[in-house]
């Protein structure tokens, strides 16, 4: 089997994409590059389900630690609505660098699997930090793997992210929550 470099985001999106790359005759190693993550306690959960899952499926792992808050804050910080373009080149670019220096004949990355990603962004993205670095991205779509991989992911009982990755996201996640709890205490300040 050849060898290919899978950049993970974390273990329920690599169920989405192990099986379909194995069943083509690659090998995925995969890579843990995400230091778009935040806070730190989310950063860990998620590497460390990902070193827990690996080997009960076979899997290796390779990991390029960076827990980058303060270097992601600083390229977002002027355009917060546009960060997610920022993440994906950050870690694209993270990874076909990686796959190039290590001599990986192809990368790919479990952000494909995600319905609620920039898929052709991602994509599009890849392509170039390919070409940047002299190795083949491999694209494929392993949107169709979604709701499977994530039913999966629960009955393994992996950790279960609540929001993409980001403090940002984080936010966007309490959005309804925060703007009720904002109308809630107004209008008892007018009742005082």
């Amino acid at each position: 089997m050849e060898k290919i470099l899978l950049h993970c985001c974390c273990a329920p999106c690599s169920v989405s994409c192990v099986e379909p790359l194995r069943a083509e005759g690659l090998e995925p190693v995969a890579l843990w590059y995400n230091p778009n993550i935040h806070p730190w306690k989310e950063y860990q959960a998620r590497r460390d389900c990902l070193l827990e899952y690996a080997p009960a499926i076979g899997m290796e792992v390779r990991v390029r630690e960076e827990y980058g808050l303060r270097e992601f804050v600083r390229h977002v910080a002027g355009e917060i609505d546009r960060r997610c373009a920022w993440c994906y080149r950050c870690r694209l670019e993270g990874t076909a660098e990686f796959a190039a220096r290590e001599g990986y004949s192809a990368f790919t990355t479990t952000l494909l699997a995600s319905v609620y990603q920039d898929h052709e962004g991602i994509a599009r993205m890849a392509e170039e930090c390919a070409n940047k670095y002299g190795v083949k991205f491999l694209y494929r779509d392993f949107r169709p793997n979604f709701r499977e991989g994530n039913r999966r992911a629960r009955e393994l009982g992996l950790y279960m992210q609540k929001y993409c990755g980001c403090v940002f996201s984080e936010e966007d996640r309490y959005q309804k929550q925060i703007l009720r709890d904002q109308k809630r205490f107004a209008q008892e300040e007018e009742n005082l």
